[in-house]
């Protein structure tokens, strides 16, 4: 997930990596966007003063820890970029070049951009309710499930979604919470099934998530080398592909017992 540098607004994107550079004038406005570690919030708590996550139909548990989606953010689909920008972003490791059509489809203005990951946002919302209940086989118990996120838009905090739902609901199955009290970050994509999906920007995320005091990071095993390329000290990394792999995981870290993958 990824907002403009001139507006706080948080989008989702597939980053691609940047292979080449070819400049045509060392001043003239290039068609790349520079991208940050953004925002992370907590699923299980709230954001802007809102709670996240807000169910009914069914009772919910108190929840230690947290659960925190994470964001890039970057400069906007009109904003120019120089060659000393790029350069610069280049060789920093807070910093990333990307093509500016890999962060805003090409041919949209602002005001289609910001409809189309709202649109991918609420899709992403309602699978991630559906994977979460039918994870917990209580697809057909009447649970309503409200994700609130403001300013964010975009697939990428599925997974973080799901496995807030499951914590205010069941935990870890046995009365404790997934995280174990700890502060756990992670992004991907969730499917209905509960497949996870690759989202891009995680070597950025994972420096949100350590600015914000995780110290573990579910990615999706797909972006493992991403992850590590500039991953933060004290940061462990996890690799999923479901999310019921994502809870065992979790599981396991917490009770000390079973097998915790890494990348």
């Amino acid at each position: 997930m990824l907002s403009r540098l001139t507006r706080p607004r948080a989008l989702a994107v597939c980053a691609v990596p940047l292979v080449a550079l070819v400049a045509t004038a060392g001043l003239a406005p290039l068609p790349f966007s520079v991208a940050e570690p953004g925002m992370t919030a907590d699923v299980l708590g709230a954001n802007e003063g809102t709670p996240v996550t807000t169910i009914s139909g069914a009772p919910t548990r108190e929840t230690r820890g947290q659960l925190r989606m994470t964001t890039i953010v970057a400069t906007g689909p009109d904003a120019s970029v120089s060659l000393g920008e790029v350069i610069d972003g280049w060789f920093r490791t807070d910093r990333a070049i990307m093509p500016k059509d890999s962060v805003y489809p090409s041919g949209e203005d602002t005001e289609e951009i910001e409809q189309h990951n709202t649109a991918q946002m609420k899709q992403s919302q309602d699978a991630a309710t559906q994977a979460a209940l039918t994870y917990l086989d209580r697809a057909d118990d009447g649970i309503e499930v409200t994700l609130r996120l403001a300013d964010v838009g975009g697939p990428s905090a599925g997974l973080l979604f799901s496995l807030g739902i499951i914590d205010k609901l069941d935990g870890d199955g046995s009365g404790g919470d997934l995280t174990g009290g700890r502060t756990v970050a992670g992004t991907g994509t969730i499917e209905a099934d509960g497949t996870v999906g690759a989202v891009g920007g995680v070597a950025l995320k994972t420096q949100a998530a350590r600015r914000d005091g995780a110290t573990v990071f579910l990615v999706p095993k797909d972006e493992c080398s991403d992850a590590k390329a500039e991953l933060p000290k004290g940061l462990r990394l996890i690799p999923v592909t479901t999310l019921k792999g994502a809870v065992a995981s979790l599981v396991a870290l917490e009770k000390g017992k079973g097998s915790v993958p890494s990348c």
